[in-house]
């Protein structure tokens, strides 16, 4: 998944990416209001990790201008010094998902991360059943009778991706997005993201009839279940 983190503090924001990165998330970095707000307005994020105290101005203004975005469904967790109750109900009350206070651990971040998630797709477990394929979101695997299916991160994050917003048909930019990260960084004429998917597609079907995964002419694709 796709996360920004707003904090000025670079030593903080290093842990947090290091941290993020080798758990699978795709993640970028603002370290001011300016920074972060330009980026918004360009990408949509999974998760965007904001602070409060930004050295141009406060991080509710940037929560206040994400909220007031059409179709935008970025989840934001506040990570600010400010321990006020005013404070975690003012953040939760304009539309924050969670809130933590400095310092916490990275371990509790992801875990809310995940519970999150679970909430956002109502998931009752970290296990989604697909057609007789498990995928486990906290552990990023996809098994089949208890064999794991050996997939790529780029693969198992579209599938991941796919699957948590079945139904739906998602376009290649916005798979784009949230699996690669910044979408001004990529070119659009390539064709990688179809050769991932051909690649996704080729692993499943060794297992199992995958006519329910499909290609929107044009568009993008759909996992209907």
């Amino acid at each position: 998944m796709n996360v920004l983190i707003v904090e000025d503090e670079k030593g903080l924001a290093l842990e947090v990416d290091e941290f993020l990165s080798h758990e699978g998330f795709t993640v970028e970095h603002a370290r001011t209001k300016k920074s972060a707000s330009e980026k918004i307005f360009v990408n949509n994020y999974d998760f965007i990790l904001l602070d409060l105290g930004l050295p141009d101005g406060d991080g509710f203004d940037l929560l206040k201008m994400l909220k007031g975005m059409n179709e935008r469904e970025d989840a934001v967790i506040i990570l600010t010094a400010r321990g006020a109750v005013d404070d975690r109900v003012s953040g939760l009350e304009q539309g924050a998902d969670d809130y933590l206070a400095k310092p916490f651990s990275l371990n509790e971040l992801l875990a809310r991360m995940h519970a999150i998630t679970r909430r956002k797709h109502r998931l009752e477990s970290n296990d989604i059943n697909v057609k007789g394929l498990k995928i486990n979101i906290q552990n990023r695997t996809v098994t089949y009778n208890d064999e794991r299916i050996t997939l790529t991160k780029k693969e198992f994050e579209i599938f991941n991706y796919l699957v948590l917003n079945k139904n739906r048909v998602i376009s290649r930019t916005n798979l784009t997005e949230h699996v690669w990260g910044d979408v001004l960084e990529i070119n659009s004429d390539s064709n990688f993201v179809d050769v991932h998917v051909k690649n996704l597609r080729k692993k499943l079907s060794a297992y199992i009839p995958i006519d329910w995964f499909e290609t929107v002419r044009s568009i993008g694709y759909r996992i209907n279940i």
